[in-house]
This record gives structure tokens, sequence and C-alpha cells, in this order.
């Protein structure tokens, strides 16, 4: 019933803004228009607008989780037009806080002790607010300034409802309307179901932070907030409190001294880090959860918080990724294609040399350009767009990556226009691929599974006994076949033989009785029964012929 109440505010919404102009002019659209007609939002609802501009307006209206959807789809620009992107890209994830009292109260539930005996201090009056949560500044008592942060109530359940009325929705749109399936609805609502319920556990976004602090211990790029586990649970966590600059106020980065062409370098140099010697990179880098610390303008540091949202690699994926890189620096399509075919994004039956072709006519007049002209998402985007066209399938964690990439280009070129992620990525690419088929690498991949084979060990004797066991049994089982197809061989031709002496009998009989008709007197008629004495065996020798020649 809640989901029903909820869908009707969602067509409300959806019908004030008119967004069925989104739709595309097909005649299963049809219904679905003459739906947003009849609802009375729509009737005094003003078209001036454009519909983008319209849907984002519409996101807003419907709350955290409705916006938290626009802003994953303002990355795919590989679907939605640039003037899509545009608008989507404005939603902002900053909602109104909700009441400090029950926020105190959650806090009580799930650390079970009042706010007074866990903190020295604490800040009644939220630091700031998202869609997902709030935040608090407080004090240990040991002396620690630290932020709180804390769960909406009942975002769970609301989320949980928005999500499955959204693929309800979805998987009706692209049953009614076959030309919107090259949008993939479906899968787009599984992804953001996938990265908004990683965000409302608290104990996973802990566990996220102390492996990236873990990762940068100690590093001068990098700084990680430290995580109290004691003071962490589902719905809370409670980690050190940092002070920095946001990445997007670029004025007064400049006004600390810092080399911004430097700490564009540096954010270069993290992802890469990240994503290829870590295989653990943060996939929600937008300018809200970056900060630049000042203690030490000489040398810059970047502060990450809100690490709720991560993505991984495995290593054969990452080795994909960093030949297809590779290959699109060489121009080589043919590489390309092979590396997206032998990867299963795409399906094994395309040709090569189409699927080649196809990509040399759109990146080719990009990669043309210097080197510095060429930014790293677009790219990635247009071969996204190619192999889709192609049936391509690329996998979630891929999708993130294509997310991150797009946003630390950004805030790159958005401190430093001249920044040239190509000088820069390639020599830690062909790093990075030379220690994989080193001789460190090959010594390290022994070490790894050297205790896995001396586990194995006592169990070699067993282990083969069972092998000579199974052979032994498999050629007995094959003998006891071959001796069944040789003795059913010998009763068949046992079963021939008689057949074609019954026949041969029958026919002779037949004939005799036919020319001689006085040697049987008993019977009267014999002339009849000759003939069918005849015609049967001539019918089973005529079988017999034509069962031989198939």
């Amino acid at each position: 019933m809640k989901q029903l109440g909820r869908l009707f505010i969602t067509l409300h919404v959806f019908a004030k803004y008119r967004l069925d102009q989104l739709l595309p002019n097909h005649v299963a659209a049809l219904p679905i228009r003459l739906l947003f007609r009849i609802i009375p939002s729509s009737w005094f609802a003003s078209t001036k607008e454009d519909p983008w501009v319209r849907l984002r307006l519409a996101f807003e209206e419907l709350g955290p989780v409705y916006i938290k959807l626009g802003q994953l789809l303002s990355t795919r620009q590989d679907l939605l037009s640039d003037k899509a992107i545009e608008e989507l890209s404005k939603l902002q994830d900053q909602v109104p806080p909700f009441d400090e009292n029950a926020s105190v109260s959650i806090i009580e539930k799930e650390l079970k002790a009042p706010v007074s005996t866990l903190f020295a201090e604490f800040g009644v009056t939220p630091l700031a607010s998202a869609s997902i949560a709030q935040v608090h500044t407080a004090v240990l008592h040991s002396g620690e300034n630290v932020v709180v942060k804390v769960v909406r109530p009942n975002i769970e359940k609301t989320v949980k409802q928005d999500v499955a009325l959204m693929q309800s929705l979805a998987q009706k749109i692209e049953t009614l309307i076959p030309d919107l399936q090259r949008f993939h609805l479906l899968q787009i609502v599984k992804d953001y179901e996938y990265i908004i319920l990683g965000e409302l556990d608290m104990m996973r976004e802990a566990a996220n932070t102390s492996q990236f602090r873990r990762n940068f211990t100690d590093s001068p790029l990098l700084y990680v907030p430290d995580v109290y586990w004691e003071y962490c649970t589902g719905n809370v966590m409670v980690m050190e409190r940092v002070y920095g600059v946001p990445i997007s106020d670029v004025e007064a980065i400049k006004a600390a001294g810092i080399n911004l062409q430097t700490l564009a370098e540096i954010g270069v140099e993290i992802f890469f880090t990240q994503v290829f010697s870590d295989n653990f990179f943060h996939a929600d880098m937008h300018p809200g959860n970056v900060m630049v610390s000042l203690k030490n303008p000489e040398h810059p540091q970047y502060i990450s918080i809100d690490n709720a949202i991560v993505g991984s690699l495995n290593r054969d994926e990452r080795y994909l990724l960093a030949r297809q890189l590779m290959a699109l620096l060489d121009k080589d399509y043919e590489q390309i294609a092979l590396l997206l075919i032998d990867a299963g994004w795409v399906p094994k039956n395309i040709r090569v040399k189409e699927l080649e072709h196809s990509l040399r006519g759109i990146l080719e007049p990009i990669l043309e350009r210097p080197l510095s002209d060429i930014e790293f998402g677009p790219i990635l985007i247009r071969l996204f767009q190619t192999a889709r066209r192609f049936e391509m399938q690329a996998l979630p964690q891929f999708l993130l990556l294509e997310k991150t990439l797009i946003h630390v280009e950004g805030l790159g070129q958005q401190l430093y226009p001249e920044l040239d992620i190509w000088a820069l990525g390639r020599p830690l690419l062909e790093n990075w691929i030379r220690d994989q088929m080193g001789p460190d690498a090959i010594l390290k991949a022994v070490k790894r599974s050297t205790p896995a084979m001396f586990e194995q060990l006592p169990q070699l004797p067993k282990m083969a006994w069972e092998a000579l066991d199974e052979m032994r049994k498999l050629s007995e089982n094959q003998e006891r076949f071959l001796h069944q197809i040789e003795s059913r061989h010998r009763h068949q031709v046992r079963r021939d033989r008689i057949t074609l002496l019954t026949g041969c009998a029958a026919v002779i009989t037949g004939a005799i009785w036919a020319m001689r008709p006085d040697l049987v007197p008993e019977i009267n008629n014999i002339p009849w029964a000759a003939w069918a004495l005849g015609l049967g065996g001539s019918a089973v020798l005529l079988t017999k012929a034509i069962g031989r020649r198939k």
C-alpha cells in the first residue's frame, strides 16, 4: 500500500513537470502520455523550460533518493545528451537537517549510552546535512576532536521502497517501449541500488576509510582520517575531524600559496595508485568529498572524506584496463577490439574488423590532437558508446571507474587547465605492467602459492591414488561398454541370420506350393496360401535389405 502511495506521488510530480515530453515518439509511449494528461497536476503545467531542467526540478522535489539517482545519471555521458548531463550535474546532495533530538536518540540507542557519557562535548546543531546522513561535531573524553555521522531515520525503508518502484517502472517502460532499451534503464536502477545501499551502512564506510588509511599511511599525497571503531555501528560512525579547504575553492587554495599544477598532478598520481597499485579506489570523488590541507603549501596534500562508495578490479581486469589504455595511446584499434572481445564485453560473434573500423572512426579525430589537448574521460565515454552499439556489457565496477576518472580529470583541469593526464599516466601504466610481468611479480606469485602447495603435499599420495583409481574405473567402464556393444552386435547378427533363413524358407515354400499344389492335398485352395507365404518372405527380405543400406 505504501509503495502504491509513493507511486501516486511520483506520478503526480512527473506529470506536474510534464516529463512525458522526454519519451520518444513511439506508439507504445501513447498510453503513458495519456496517463500523464489525465493527472490533474499536468493540466496547468508549464513547458517553457527545457525537459531536462524539469527533470532536475522533479528529482529535487521528490527528495534524497531521486537526487542520488540524478547524480548517478549525470555521469552517464555514454547514455545521455550534453544538455541532460549539464542539468543533472547541478543536483546538490544538500537537504535540510533532520530533528536534532532524533539524531541524539539514534546515537544513544546505537551506542547504548547517553551522549554526555560518550563525549566530553557534543555539537547538537549539525555541521552538515546530506540525503543519507548528517554530521555533528564532538570531542572525546581523551581530547580528540571528532565528527559523528548519523544515518537519517527510516531512510533505508524509503530507499528500498523507491528503488523497488524504480525497478518496476523501468522494467515496464523497457517492455512497452523497446526503443528505450538502449538506455539500459533497469541496469541503471540496479547499479544505483548497489551504490546507495552501500552508503547506508556506516560500518562499511568505516571499513573503507580504514583501508584507505592503511594504503596511504605516512603518504605525503593523501591524508585519510582515523576511525574510532568503538563508536561505530550500522547507523553511526565516529572519525577524526580534519581541517582543510574544499577542492572547489580554487581562490582559497591559491591564496595559501599552493602550486596548482603540482596539486593537479598529485591528484592524477593518487588515482592511478588507487586503481592499479592498491586495487581499491574512491568511486565518489566529487568536490564535496575532497579537501586540501593547508598545513604545508610547498608540499600540498589531499584529504579524503566520505568513503562510502569504493571500487575494486581484480588483477585480470586491471591488466585489461592498462592494456586498453596503452593501446589507445598507440592508436592500436585492432588491439582494443580484440581486448574487448576477449574480455567478454562484446560477443565473440562480432567481426573484429568491423569493431576496429568503428573504433577508429570515432577515436582517431580525438587522438590526432596533441596529447596535452586530449581528455581521458571523453575518450573512455566514446569507447563505451561505440562498444555499446556492439552489445557491449560493461561491469558495474568499470562504470564506477569511468565516473571516478571523469571526476579526477575534471578536478585536475579545474585546478590546472593545461594538465596533461596522458604524460603523467603513461609512465605509471608502463611501470605497473612491467611490475606484473617481471621477475619480482613471478617471485611474489610463487610466495603466495607456496603455503597452499605445502598444505597440499600430505594429500598428494592420496590424490595420486584417487586419480589412478578413477582411471582404473574409467578403463573398466570403457571395457564394459565395449563388451555391451559387442554383445548387442552378436545378438543382432544372430537375429539377422534367423530372419534371413525364415524369409528364404517362406519364399521357397511358397514357390513350391504354387508350382505343385498336389504335394499338399490336405489343404484346399493351395494357391492362396502359397501367395501369402511368398509375399511374407519377400517382405522380410526387402525390409532387411533396406535396413542394411541405411
